[in-house]
């Protein structure tokens, strides 16, 4: 048997406000302000979950940041119809495309998260 541990994830944002004595003024997207702390360089997993913490939605990119803008801006992304319920945003980096598919999968079928049916393994009843 393949032992697989999920990383604690190496960024974390939520939704905020922004400070009103800011300096700078930042357009949120569906209230993240945040989305400068993803990198844009780096590949891995991204990890969307609810404000109870429950996993909405785990995907993987190349580009971890201009991946997450596109799951709030595409037509076709799985959600599309979920993008309210969104509270927080975590990514793992991971480089290997190997490894992030595995990793992946593995999330999507140990913490059976809400919107992803392509990779699910699992049986709801």
């Amino acid at each position: 048997m393949i032992n697989i541990t999920i990383p604690n994830p190496d960024v974390t944002i939520v939704q905020r406000q922004q400070d009103a004595n800011a300096e700078v003024s930042i357009k949120p997207l569906y209230g993240f302000i945040d989305l400068h702390d993803i990198p844009r360089d780096k590949g891995g997993i991204i990890l969307f979950y609810n404000r109870k913490d429950e996993l909405l939605f785990v995907g993987k990119a190349r580009k971890l940041r201009q991946r997450v803008k596109k799951h709030f801006e595409d037509t076709v992304s799985p959600l599309k119809n979920h993008r309210d319920e969104v509270a927080k945003i975590s990514v793992l980096f991971i480089e290997e495309p190997m490894d992030r598919e595995i990793m992946e999968t593995y999330i999507i079928n140990t913490q059976y998260a809400k919107y992803n049916i392509d990779k699910n393994f699992y049986v709801e009843y």
